[in-house]
């Protein structure tokens, strides 16, 4: 595909809001994909170690 301008390339053909909508939701998820993961993890050690506390305290 060929554009005259920067313009136009935002625009696709005004298809423009589709396509780009379309990659934004793809981002989102996939960095939603990345992020979950690191912080379910960080959440189990903490509380895997409040729990060790409370029964080394016992």
């Amino acid at each position: 595909m060929s554009f005259e301008s920067f313009s136009d390339f935002l625009a696709m053909g005004h298809h423009g809001p589709y396509v780009w909508s379309a990659y934004a939701i793809c981002l989102v998820v996939l960095a939603i994909n990345v992020v979950s993961p690191i912080v379910a993890r960080r959440r189990y050690l903490q509380e895997e170690a409040r729990r060790l506390r409370r029964e080394a305290s016992k």
